[in-house]
């Protein structure tokens, strides 16, 4: 049973805004598919779906809020164009429907913001620059540029229309799984899991709804547990899309009031959540969207064997520079990429030897280094330094075994 609505404290979004955003929106992004997560349900405690945002045309939810909100501007608000601060998923969606609309759009992001989300908020259109760290830093100098340059500021987050756009995912839900009893979702600023909140528990106050933060930008946690808002000291994690020190004015008590609990994932759950869900489920998720199946591996959450839950995978852009760190780290994880080192005398026909010996157990030879001068060994001998690619652990590990027996040290290198 899920924790019923808290009394409203004020006027905040309702479910007629949510619904009024549909039919405001409808036409302009994508009614995402949920799909049953069969490829990981042995790893799961009950029935999951994915509902999969990162199929809008930018690659996010955000789409969702920031066309909700473009289409509410007055014709004055239009000439005078939009600032907003963003990491990149929010930046990407007013941009490119900013563009649609012929609304000049002016963007802040944090200095660190990943090359991809970068490079499509220029190619949608809108101007760029950086500040600070973090979306809450960067949201100084949108403020800034608010005030000095005359421009409407469309907040990422704790704005009472992007909040209803972004609660449209619940309407579908619940129309595309109407047997639904929880759903898991990234928290950043709140503005998803306040919308999705508004939409589902208004309707159906027996779903769960449980919200996961990433543990270096926990804000929302930290601000539940002190009973308002906080600020964290820092926010620096690969889950960019969430990394808000503060969770909004607007979005705090709408939190509050429909998220029935809130958990934090560490870095490595974050990566290995991304990397599983695009080896097994086929499905790219940048570190926001992975969150959900991170807590759920971890066994964060308290879903039950009849449970039917969906996480919702709120987007895709990934920097992809870094998933290729994330699968080779994966890959390292599960002993399918093994790095050994292996002492043998230095004569000729050793290396061949022992490359001959790895193949006939069936691994694959990615590189080869030597070291003579630098390593622990006796003088006449050298460390053979080998990548290489295997089955997994237990073949490593039979490999290791097989060029132990033939006379070899070996070891892992590190």
């Amino acid at each position: 049973m899920g924790r019923p609505p808290a009394p409203r404290s004020h006027a905040t979004p309702a479910l007629a805004d949510v619904r009024e955003a549909r039919a405001r929106i409808r036409d302009g992004i994508v009614a995402t598919p949920v799909v049953p997560a069969l490829a990981l349900r042995d790893r799961l405690p009950c029935a999951m779906h994915l509902k999969l945002e990162n199929a809008q045309r930018t690659g996010s939810f955000k789409d969702r809020g920031a066309l909700n909100r473009l289409l509410d501007l007055t014709p004055e608000e239009r000439a005078r164009g939009i600032v907003t601060a963003s990491a990149g998923n929010h930046a990407q969606a007013v941009a490119y429907h900013g563009a649609r609309l012929g609304v000049p759009v002016e963007v802040v992001m944090p200095e660190h913001t990943p090359l991809v989300k970068v490079a499509n908020t220029r190619r949608y259109g809108a101007g760029v620059r950086f500040h600070g760290a973090t979306v809450s830093e960067a949201m100084v100098e949108a403020r800034r540029m608010e005030r000095e340059d005359g421009r409407v500021l469309i907040h990422a987050f704790d704005d009472d229309l992007v909040i209803a756009g972004q609660g449209t995912i619940g309407l579908e839900l619940l129309e595309q799984l109407p047997e639904l009893t929880a759903v898991v979702v990234p928290i950043g600023g709140g503005g998803l899991v306040s919308g999705i909140g508004i939409a589902i528990k208004e309707q159906r106050p027996d779903v769960r709804i449980f919200g996961v933060e990433a543990a270096a930008a926990a804000s929302a946690l930290a601000s539940r547990r002190a009973g308002h808002p906080v600020v964290m000291e820092s926010a620096d994690t690969i889950a960019d899309g969430i990394a808000v020190k503060r969770p909004g004015d607007r979005t705090f008590p709408l939190i509050e009031r429909y998220v029935d609990d809130i958990v934090a994932v560490e870095e490595s759950q974050i990566a290995g959540a991304i990397h599983l869900l695009l080896e097994h489920q086929k499905t790219l998720a940048e570190g926001a969207g992975a969150v959900p199946l991170a807590a759920l591996l971890a066994g964060l959450l308290p879903l039950r064997a009849d449970d039917v839950a969906v996480m919702v995978l709120s987007g895709g852009n990934i920097d992809m520079n870094l998933a290729d760190r994330i699968v080779e780290r994966g890959l390292v994880m599960d002993g399918r990429l093994a790095r050994l080192a292996v002492t043998v005398r230095d004569r000729p026909g050793e290396l061949a030897r022992l490359t001959q010996l790895v193949a006939a157990e069936g691994a694959n030879v990615l590189d080869v280094s030597h070291t003579r001068a630098f390593a622990d060994i006796a003088v006449r001998d050298v460390e053979i330094v080998m990548y290489l690619e295997t089955r997994g652990r237990d073949h490593m590990t039979a490999v290791m075994a097989r060029l132990e027996r033939e006379g070899f040290a070996v070891g892992e290198h590190q």
